[in-house]
């Protein structure tokens, strides 16, 4: 179950044809940018989660 946890937010980031795209924009950024600086921190509680279920066995 970890490995998983710590593989989605390896595949949103490669997935780059899906979110390559200039609309919404958030405070005049394109979403290509939000979306990866959102990436960011939602990679760490992905990382969290697996580290706490590592931990719980």
């Amino acid at each position: 179950m970890k490995y998983i946890l710590l593989l989605i937010p390896c595949l949103a980031a490669l997935a780059v044809p899906f979110y390559n795209v200039m609309e919404p924009q958030l405070f005049g950024f394109p979403f290509f940018y939000w979306f990866n600086l959102l990436l960011v921190p939602v990679s760490v509680l992905f990382i969290y989660a697996a580290d706490k279920l590592e931990q719980g066995k």
